[in-house]
C-alpha cells in the first residue's frame, strides 16, 4: 500500500517541511500528483482532501490500489523500487506536504527513530495488506463490501471523525475496482445494504445504520466470485 496513516510517536513536530506552508501543493479534482513510474522524489503528507493511487499493469484496466485522505503519508511503496508503482490522482481538492527524498535521507541520519518508526510501520502495512487481501478473496460481493465500510468506518474513528456518518470521493466504480467488483454489483449491494437498514447513501456520503451488522457479514465468508 502506498498510503500509511502515520502512528503515534512519530517526531513529525521535528520535520519543519510538514508543517511549512511553502512546502504545501494543491491539485485540483483529477490533478495527478506522480505517475506510475515516475522516479521517486519523496513523501507527501495528505493535509486536506483525498486521492486515489491506479495501477495499470500488463496494458490491462486502471485497478485502484490505494485510497489515502487527511493524515495519510503518501509515497512509501516507492523507495524500495525508486519509481512510483502507481498513479496519484487527486479525488477532489487536494492539499499535501512534500517531504523531499534528500530531506528524508538528512532526516533519517538525524533522527535514527524516525527511520526506524517508517521501516516498522512500513513493514506492518504490507503485512496488514497482505491480509486484507487473502480475507477480500475469500468473501461473497456482500462480504468484501461490509468489509469495505467497516475499515471506512475504522479510518474514520482514529481521525476523530464520525465513525458513522462520512464522505467517500471515491465513485461506486473505484470502490469496484478497488474491490474486485463490477459497478453494478456495488450500486446493487449498496442497494440491498440501504433494504435492510445496514447503512443510508446519497451519492457519495454515507451513514452507517447499523455497524454490527455490517461486521457480522465482513467476518462471513461464502462463495468468491467477482460479481
Amino acid at each position: 500500500m502506498s498510503c500509511l496513516h502515520l502512528p503515534l510517536g512519530l517526531p513529525l513536530d521535528d520535520i519543519p517541511e510538514l508543517h511549512d506552508t511553502e512546502t504545501f501543493t494543491l491539485l485540483r479534482k483529477d490533478e495527478t500528483l506522480f505517475e506510475q513510474c515516475a522516479p521517486f522524489t519523496g513523501l507527501f503528507l495528505v493535509r486536506s482532501g483525498s486521492l486515489k493511487q491506479v495501477s495499470t499493469m500488463n496494458g490491462g484496466d486502471p485497478l485502484v490500489m490505494a485510497y489515502a485522505m487527511p493524515g495519510d503519508l503518501v509515497g512509501l511503496d516507492a523507495i524500495g523500487p525508486d519509481v512510483y508503482p502507481g498513479t496519484a490522482v487527486a479525488l477532489e481538492t487536494l492539499t499535501v506536504s512534500v517531504l523531499s527524498r534528500e530531506r528524508i535521507g538528512e532526516l533519517g541520519a538525524q533522527a535514527p527513530e524516525l527511520r526506524q518508526q517508517l521501516c516498522r510501520n512500513l513493514s506492518q502495512e504490507v503485512h496488514n495488506e497482505r491480509l486484507m487481501l487473502r480475507s477480500l478473496l475469500h468473501r461473497t460481493a456482500v462480504g468484501r463490501l461490509a468489509y469495505f465500510f467497516v475499515a471506512m468506518s475504522a479510518r474514520f474513528r482514529r481521525r476523530g471523525y464520525s465513525p458513522i456518518q462520512f464522505r467517500l470521493a471515491l465513485s461506486r466504480s473505484d470502490i469496484g475496482s478497488y474491490l474486485g467488483l463490477t459497478v453494478e454489483t456495488v450500486s446493487r449491494t449498496l442497494a440491498r445494504f440501504q433494504q435492510q437498514e445496514l447503512l443510508k447513501a446519497s451519492g457519495r456520503d454515507f451513514h452507517i445504520l447499523d455497524l454490527d451488522g455490517l461486521i457480522r457479514l465482513a467476518e462471513s465468508s461464502g462463495r468468491r466470485g467477482r460479481g
